[in-house]
């Protein structure tokens, strides 16, 4: 039965994932897991991938959370007839040490846990028999692998999607740091004219060609190229295919996220033997010191939030549906960019960002301490490859995004003991030597030398939060940009904490590390920052932190411990906080809205009180247990009511338009 069952999927699974002569299984069913102590035999769990171990204890705010190992074993059955062919396995990400085995033998092992990769197994497996893929996973703390410490959690599995390929002898490469093997270098982008390379990595043994295509966004081929292919000794070969578009219709952004289709094909004796299909939106950009982020030309005011991978229950081992109503509420809430922080991101949620229009900084978890005691940096030759692997990997892998603009180096290191600053130059140098299209950045707490290596930089800072007030941004950004005129800055961070459950009257600065995180004071940051820095036209791009709550096991602040409560919107993205209708009103036109703010405090102490409503419409009209109070025009947004409640219940309705109603209930107390 269980054989009849991995065949009957594999079966399902040939007939819609064919390219070519390839063909593509995604094996996330009738998984068995073991914790990494087990000996025993035949003692294990039954799961389906994505995967973590640490959906209860790391999320639970255990600090000493399981970092370790786990075992994986998988049941292939290979069939008779791929005799003759190649196999090879892809994981989209296992954190954060995989070591591949089949049937009892080594294939190959993978350092870092939130990129693709990929091992042949073609000599490895028994054809017409049943097969055993075994996974040893570790996600332990290495100080030989990115990243040695992060304020978020390090969960251990096999997280993302598994794939098996079955090809023909001759194919484009499937192992060339976990990528799709071709690569479309955008080296000169204009309104009259797109030039760009191709290069196509193959393998096999055989003279081959290239054949590539352009398709429209409605299928019509509107390009046709092809290259001969001639192997050198290692069975590897490498074909670049130059080609023009004139007047090509440009990726824009939201306005327009314009894609073509690049169809790649290798040819043998006169047949297709494989074919890759890979999106390309054609674009230019720059950052202006003084003017900030421009797309095609046009000035493009970068409206970003930061996210985490990660849900309550889950972990990182997170679905499609779940990145999908990630992307829907950045839409909601009008953002038009977003930093993927702290590490390369699922490959399907890249494909929604370039459909979406939505500007994109991926990173590789290069992270330092932030405000805790351990280190970013060590000055190892083993910990340096394996950075500069991570890094190869997410710009090999990534390459064809239009929507990525940037390459992010790192994330709050710092210059005390091991000094990363010769690293960084290193790791700079070779971000332009793989892709000399797009530029790097870093998102940097520290002034000095930290500050000054990248293409363009951008700070983590939180006025208003760990002390000082929110306004103090723009001054922070006007004296920053005096000291620095001609280095675009940017915002890389900025947020505050807050609990639906931590409601109060008065709008009073809690202490950061404390269990008392009201939401008023979260939207009052968040509204004296975005007011500065959207005056302040140099500023290249600001970044929310975060769009939503995340799990960092270590904390013990805010609403529960385990949890980092920054986030506009709840872990479980349920509910929306005052903070984000505030954006949404501010970010978002093409959405009617109107919201009254403050709503939880719903039981009032006082009879004078202050009616805040939030509105992306030119006025709005209050009205209080059915008495019109007037009607107010907006700042930024914000439409302010001195009303005089009544003892008992109230209601409040804020209408603007026509049909744009929002009704709350607040009760006055007793005096």
């Amino acid at each position: 039965m269980y054989k009849y069952i991995i065949s009957l999927f594999m079966g399902l699974l040939v007939a819609g994932i064919v390219s070519g002569q390839r063909e593509r299984f995604v094996i996330n069913n009738n998984w068995r897991f073991t914790d990494g102590f087990e000996v025993r035999k035949k003692v294990f769990t039954e799961i389906s991938l994505p995967h973590t171990w640490n959906t209860k204890d790391a999320l639970g705010g255990n600090p000493n959370y399981y970092r370790g190992l786990g075992n994986y074993e998988h049941t292939l059955n290979v069939k008779e007839s791929w005799k003759g062919k190649r196999l090879f396995i892809r994981f989209l990400g296992v954190n954060t040490v995989a070591n591949v085995f089949v049937n009892g033998r080594h294939v190959g092992e993978h350092r870092g846990g939130y990129t693709a990769f990929a091992f042949e197994i073609t000599d490895y497996v028994n054809y017409g028999k049943e097969n055993v893929l075994w996974v040893r996973v570790n996600n332990a703390p290495q100080l030989d692998i990115m990243p040695l410490v992060g304020d978020f959690n390090m969960y251990g599995g096999i997280y993302r999607d598994v794939e098996l390929y079955v090809t023909n002898s001759d194919l484009i490469s499937l192992l060339d740091h976990g990528s799709k093997g071709v690569y479309l270098h955008q080296q000169e982008v204009r309104h009259e004219k797109a030039v760009v390379n191709a290069v196509v990595k193959t393998s096999g043994v055989a003279k081959t060609s290239v054949h590539l295509t352009v398709q429209d966004h409605a299928g019509t081929v509107i390009l046709r190229k092809e290259a001969d292919v001639n192997p050198n000794v290692t069975h590897d070969g490498q074909v670049k295919i130059p080609f023009e578009m004139k007047n090509p219709h440009l990726w824009n952004g939201q306005k327009d996220p314009y894609l073509y289709t690049v169809k790649t094909q290798l040819v043998k004796n006169g047949a297709v033997v494989d074919e890759v299909s890979q999106p390309l939106g054609l674009r230019f950009f720059h950052v202006d010191p003084e003017k900030g982020f421009f797309l095609n030309g046009e000035h493009l005011q970068l409206k970003g939030v930061c996210r985490h991978q990660d849900r309550p229950e889950l972990g990182n081992a997170i679905s499609r549906l779940h990145h999908e109503e990630d992307v829907a509420i950045m839409e909601e809430m009008g953002a038009n960019a977003v930093r993927l922080s702290h590490y390369p991101q699922d490959p399907y949620l890249y494909q929604l960002l370039d459909q979406k229009g939505i500007i994109v900084w991926s990173e590789i978890p290069f992270v330092g301490p932030g405000g805790y005691r351990d280190k970013g940096f060590v000055n190892q030759k083993s910990f340096k490859k394996n950075g500069k692997q991570q890094l190869v990997e997410m710009i090999r892998q990534q390459m064809n995004h239009p929507s990525i603009v940037m390459w992010g180096l790192f994330n709050e290191l710092k210059e005390q003991g091991d000094n990363p600053v010769e690293y960084v130059k290193e790791l700079h140098a070779l971000s332009h030597q793989e892709d000399p299209s797009r530029i790097t950045v870093a998102a940097s707490n520290q002034e000095g030398d930290l500050s000054k290596l990248t293409d363009i930089i951008a700070w983590n800072k939180y006025f208003g939060w760990y002390g000082g007030n929110p306004s103090s941004i723009g001054k922070w950004a006007d004296s920053k940009h005096k000291e620095m005129p001609d280095t675009p800055i940017g915002v890389s961070e900025y947020g505050a904490g807050a609990s639906l459950y931590h409601q109060q009257e008065e709008l009073i600065q809690p202490a950061p590390n404390s269990y008392w995180h009201p939401e008023n004071w979260q939207t009052h940051f968040h509204e004296g920052h975005w007011i500065a820095m959207d005056q302040r036209p140099f500023i290249w791009g600001s970044f929310i932190w975060n769009l939503f709550d995340f799990g960092a096991a270590h904390r013990t602040e805010g609403e529960v411990p385990g949890k980092n409560d920054k986030g506009l919107v709840t872990f479980d993205r349920k509910d929306k906080k005052d903070a984000f209708y505030f954006y949404k009103a501010n970010w978002n036109q093409a959405e009617p809205m109107v919201y009254i703010a403050d709503r939880r405090v719903n039981k009032r102490t006082k009879a004078e009180q202050t009616i805040k409503v939030y509105s992306n419409q030119k006025q709005v009209e209050l009205w209080v247990n059915g008495h019109k109070i007037g009607k107010a025009t907006g700042d930024y947004a914000r439409f302010y009511f001195n009303v005089s409640l009544k003892p008992g219940e109230n209601t409040i309705v804020a209408k603007a338009g026509k049909e744009l109603v929002d009704e709350v209930i607040i009760t006055l107390m007793n005096e």
